[in-house]
């Protein structure tokens, strides 16, 4: 693995630590504004041409998986 696709790892890794962590908050606390933020920061980041430079993942599908992970717990 060359260097470019570590840090892509590593962002979209970050990205999804994030996302994973807003919406456990928004379970607890809905109107959590910093959570809100992020969860709507991170979906645009994985609906961006940034993440779709740098993965072949899809990014719904990506969404999608993320909130029902969240949802089970």
């Amino acid at each position: 693995m060359d260097a470019f696709e570590k840090l892509a790892n590593a962002i979209i890794l970050q990205a999804v630590k994030d996302y994973r962590f807003a919406l456990q908050r928004l379970v607890k606390y809905p109107r959590n504004d910093s959570a809100l933020y992020t969860k709507r920061e991170v979906e645009r980041f994985f609906r961006s041409r940034l993440f779709s430079n740098i993965t072949s993942l899809e990014p719904e599908m990506l969404i999608q998986k993320l909130h029902e992970e969240v949802v089970r717990r």
